[in-house]
């Protein structure tokens, strides 16, 4: 007789020793059998609540015995019986250790072939082979939990911001193709031949036209589209805890949205995070740490030393100096015990980042004085050395590293190895959370490549009122009403109050180089919404994908992401992205290039 695996009792992480002397029925998967000789045999059933373990006796169930042997890992089965306890084979590791089930009757849902990759908490297969079989992959214990935490972590971001009166709304997916930093994926309309959609890279200026046509608090679990480079946290589509506010400025969508990461911390994995968040200009951030999203949990601050290295004998600094950049320097505490091939290594490494080398000395105590050796310590002289000493609050054992050139390579290298040197010599503090806002971001930054001002946020972004009278004559020095959260170096989400006047508006696209009837072409919809009551309006959009990613202990956003992409932005359980066939490309109006068609050709006679 069929068991009516559809009636399960409970999962199997649910039974105790109070559920002793209980019949039960369970589903899942074989994790795992034992065959005990003549008398017993001994199945893991898993499931996503957890591990029970399943006892076949010979002599009490023969038939349910014989098939039990028949199990091999992975086979989904269906077994009843009843709930014993396993007397001294208590398993402690297990929160089902205590009791076992004595199985009656035991049903076979279905077979498994042999996995191409052990469905255990460690795996020695590699990731495209995981990604292959991702529905494998996903059975197991790590990937199942970091799931339900991003489930967790969705949760209670909804929970959280319909409670503050956020309303949920969705936006378009297909839209216009608008300039915002990445390139768009497009989307070709049959409907209307040789004119396309865009995948939406946020829904930016949909949740401000919401606040333009009155509905004051949006939020929304948001997918977006950005065809750009991969790395670890970024796929080529993502999700965004979205969210725009009515009539507020840059205190009131920080306080919402700190408020919101408490609460997430909390529900989701259980830690109390202190609110209100600290504060740093992103000026400060680049001055002392090297980075807009500094990791505040351990020190080794960037000290800029350009004065005492400009009176050196290094030909480095002093040429460095002379062309008007900068040398700054960490010092890392008891460093002094690095070897030479450490430090060697670091060099090879840095000249990877795009370094020239890194110069280094050592602090240490001879005769009482407190000097410097190895190194470059011969460039300075005694009195010198002492500055520099000083100017690095550096004690004998440490080791001062050096980067000189322009201010944005010295912060990139001395950023590079701030984080390398924590994380190898081990002074990141486990299990704590620093957040941070930077704000007063720079509006502009110069683009060498193009020789001109380009936007550092994007181009719907306020600018400081103080600084708007100099947005044409000095676009450099205007900071902008933006900001962006960051937890242990992750950048968490972005977020500005936003351009709510058309003439403020045209005059940033024109500073831009965007003439006002290509603004039109593109903005159209957003600029006639400013000509119509436009309220003060700001919001933020936060990575889902990055918070479960933390919270979980993740290294890779593709851990919690049910199906993600290849670092190729490829998947290797659908092989997509895919050819179409010659048919559907016609209706669409795309002739492929020559090179691509050839291509195509070669590949299919190889076939």
């Amino acid at each position: 007789m069929a068991i009516a695996y559809n009636k399960r009792t409970c999962d199997c992480g649910t039974l105790r020793a109070a559920d002793v002397g209980r019949q039960v029925i369970l589903a899942g998967w074989v994790n795992n059998y034992r065959d005990h000789g003549d008398n017993l045999v001994f199945i893991d059933l898993r499931d996503r609540g957890g591990l029970t373990q399943c006892r076949f006796n010979v002599d009490t169930d023969p038939e349910a015995t014989k098939l039990a042997r028949t199990l091999r890992k992975e086979d989904c089965v269906a077994v009843r019986g009843e709930v014993i306890h396993r007397g001294e084979n208590v398993n402690p590791k297990l929160p089902t250790g205590e009791i076992e089930v004595s199985i009656q009757e035991v049903e076979v849902l279905n077979k498994s072939l042999t996995p191409p990759f052990e469905v255990a908490d460690h795996v020695e297969a590699n990731e495209d082979l995981r990604l292959k079989y991702r529905f494998l992959d996903l059975r197991r214990g790590p990937m199942q939990r970091a799931i339900i935490m991003r489930h967790k972590v969705t949760q209670a971001f909804r929970t959280f911001y319909y409670n503050e009166g956020f309303l949920d709304v969705e936006t378009p997916i297909l839209t216009k193709s608008t300039p915002e930093g990445a390139r768009d994926y497009l989307v070709p309309s049959r409907v209307w031949p040789g004119k396309f959609y865009a995948l939406p890279q946020s829904p930016q200026l949909f949740k401000q036209l919401l606040m333009m046509s009155g509905f004051d608090r949006y939020m929304q679990i948001a997918r977006c589209f950005r065809d750009e480079d991969l790395r670890a946290d970024r796929q080529p589509d993502f999700t965004q805890v979205d969210l725009e506010m009515a009539f507020v400025d840059v205190d009131n969508v920080l306080d919402v949205v700190e408020r919101s990461l408490a609460y997430v911390w909390k529900e989701a994995a259980g830690i109390e995070v202190p609110v209100p968040f600290r504060r740093m200009p992103y000026d400060e951030a680049m001055r002392d740490y090297g980075s807009d999203k500094p990791d505040l949990r351990y020190g080794m601050k960037l000290i800029d030393v350009t004065e005492v290295a400009g009176r050196s004998e290094f030909k480095v600094f002093r040429d460095a100096v002379e062309r008007g950049g900068v040398v700054k320097a960490i010092c890392l505490t008891g460093g002094g015990e690095m070897t030479r091939k450490e430090t060697d290594g670091l060099t090879v490494e840095i000249q990877g980042v795009g370094a020239g080398g890194l110069p280094l000395c050592k602090v240490v105590s001879e005769g009482g004085k407190t000097i410097l050796q190895t190194g470059i310590a011969k460039f300075f002289p005694e009195g010198l050395a002492g500055d520099l000493i000083a100017a690095m609050g550096a004690k004998p054992g440490d080791v001062i590293f050096f980067a000189a050139g322009r201010f944005g390579d010295v912060c990139k290298y001395l950023n590079w190895l701030r984080i390398t040197l924590a994380e190898r010599r081990k002074l990141v503090p486990a299990g704590k959370w620093e957040f941070l806002w930077v704000v007063d971001m720079p509006s502009f930054e110069w683009d060498e490549e193009s020789k001109q001002w380009i936007f550092l946020h994007h181009p719907f972004t306020m600018p400081r009122d103080e600084d708007l009278p100099r947005m044409e004559s000095d676009p450099g020095s205007v900071r902008a009403k933006c900001y962006d959260i960051v937890v242990n170096g992750v950048e968490l989400g972005s977020g500005s109050i936003r351009i709510h006047n058309r003439e403020v508006q045209s005059r940033l696209f024109r500073m831009l180089g965007i003439s006002d009837e290509e603004a039109m072409a593109k903005f159209v919809h957003l600029l006639t919404a400013l000509q119509y009551g436009a309220p003060p309006h700001g919001g933020l959009a936060l990575g889902l994908d990055r918070i479960a990613m933390l919270l979980s202990g993740t290294d890779s956003i593709r851990d919690v992401i049910a199906f993600p992409k290849t670092q190729r932005a490829f998947c290797p359980l659908t092989e997509c992205p895919s050819e179409v066939d010659a048919k559907q490309l016609r209706e669409l109006g795309i002739d492929l290039a020559p090179e691509v068609k050839a291509k195509r050709k070669a590949a299919e006679n190889e076939a």
